[in-house]
């Protein structure tokens, strides 16, 4: 079956398989969040985005494949829950924003805004979308024999950007961010993948820009 991106906490993962990466999309409960496992082909080496939750869930999905590391998108509780079980119990490096670190139950790695995670022969661009909090990240695969790929964590949905609890000065720093350096940057067939619900693109979201600027969430 071709990748739709549509999971439901507790079912089955989706897989989508690239030229030179796979991506599986796993939903975990009780917030429905999406957790990424990656794996480059080449290698056979794989990266974790987000240990949301369920971590008997994500280490099965991991399985005899060892794990390089866990790069959390943001500090928000439900997206860790899972981290310091799984980072135990496979060794793995755990990646976030130094903005975010604090919140994070474990010590983990500090990123910055264009830093580079490998995974394995593959490789993703981190970039520091401000505002939903203040070390929120995306994730940039560009797939070289094909569109780019973004995680976008708890920053860019289908219908708009992240929360920022009616804060207007919140709100704009994250829809400059998410405009000049995701919609800006990237091409229409830009597939992404957010930290709850179904993917999108890039160019099915653009036209609703001034909408979502115009109404301030």
């Amino acid at each position: 079956m071709s990748y739709t991106g549509d999971v439901t906490a507790g079912g089955p993962p989706a897989v989508r398989e690239l030229d030179r990466l796979t991506v599986t999309k796993l939903s975990v409960g009780p917030m429905d969040n999406n957790a990424y496992l990656l794996r480059c082909k080449g290698t056979g080496e794989q990266v974790l985005v987000d240990a949301a939750n369920e971590a008997p869930r994500l280490l099965d999905l991991i399985g005899d494949g060892g794990l390089a590391a866990v790069v959390t998108t943001h500090r928000h509780m439900d997206h860790w829950v899972a981290l310091e079980e799984v980072v135990a119990k496979t060794g793995a490096r755990a990646l976030v924003h130094a903005d975010d670190a604090e919140g994070l139950p474990i010590e983990a790695e500090r990123l910055a805004d264009g830093d580079t995670v490998p995974v394995g022969d593959c490789a993703m661009e981190v970039i520091h979308v401000r505002g939903h909090t203040p070390g929120s990240i995306a994730l940039l695969y560009r797939d070289p024999a094909g569109t780019p790929h973004l995680f976008t964590g708890d920053s860019l949905f289908p219908g708009g950007v992240g929360n920022t609890d009616q804060d207007p000065e919140r709100f704009g720093r994250l829809i400059d961010d998410v405009e000049q350096k995701l919609f800006d940057r990237l091409p229409d067939e830009t597939w992404f993948y957010p930290g709850h619900g179904k993917d999108s693109t890039l160019g099915a979201e653009r036209p609703s820009l001034p909408q979502w600027r115009a109404r301030g969430w």
